[in-house]
């Protein structure tokens, strides 16, 4: 029996990494909500739209097309996307965007069809209170801000991208925040979800838990 899995947590806390992970070795389909949050903001950017004008992003969405594959790739408008969308300013600018109830509902309708026919991981910050809430698997993965500054560090080490460490932490805190205490769908954990802080996880030992939790619920669920 397939089931939806659903991750949230805050930025930076490791959930593309492990859903994308978890999805492979289960062979499931990975769905990173985040990315296309990141695309809209990415486009919004370029075409220098305002971060706060409703109606003129909620009229770009519908002349926009993001497609998601189960290789982890993430399309926008044709265009592969990559680091582009995985810088400072974009990730700031999709907290922006993705406050906005117009900018929620549009990509929120999208994700639930993606969905439809289970074996889907799906991460994000609402996934379990909002877009998927009968997923039978629900994950909150966090981790302490100075742990994530610390892994964005490295693999921005590893991209050949300059940052500072200090500043990275700031920026988490005030994602966070931004995250938090938006209007719409604010990041919070579900009732029913499985706290897991990764701090000091690696990822295989996160993958796993993950993993233990999943061969739970299935038992429960032939028993039902």
């Amino acid at each position: 029996m397939k089931l939806n899995i659903a991750i949230d947590g805050p930025s930076a806390a490791g959930k593309s990494t492990i859903a994308r992970r978890l999805a492979h070795e289960c062979g499931y389909i990975h769905l990173d909500t985040g990315a296309m949050y990141r695309c809209i903001a990415y486009k919004a950017l370029n075409e220098k739209l305002a971060l706060d004008e409703e109606a003129a992003l909620g009229a770009m969405i519908d002349r926009t097309e993001i497609r998601l594959t189960p290789q982890g790739q993430v399309f926008l408008d044709g265009v592969e996307m990559q680091d582009e969308i995985r810088s400072n300013a974009v990730s700031m600018a999709a907290s922006r965007v993705s406050s906005l109830k117009t900018v929620r509902q549009k990509l929120v309708e999208r994700q639930q069809k993606m969905a439809a026919d289970k074996g889907v991981v799906m991460d994000g910050r609402d996934i379990g209170t909002v877009v998927l809430p009968a997923a039978e698997v629900k994950i909150f993965l966090t981790a302490s801000p100075q742990a994530r500054a610390k892994r964005r560090f490295l693999e921005n080490q590893q991209k050949g991208i300059s940052s500072d460490y200090d500043q990275l932490v700031a920026e988490i805190a005030q994602r966070d925040r931004q995250d938090m205490e938006r209007v719409h769908s604010p990041l919070r954990q579900a009732e029913d979800a499985i706290r897991v802080d990764t701090s000091d996880m690696t990822i295989d030992e996160v993958v796993a838990t993950i993993k233990q939790i999943m061969a739970q619920k299935s038992k429960e669920g032939n028993h039902d």
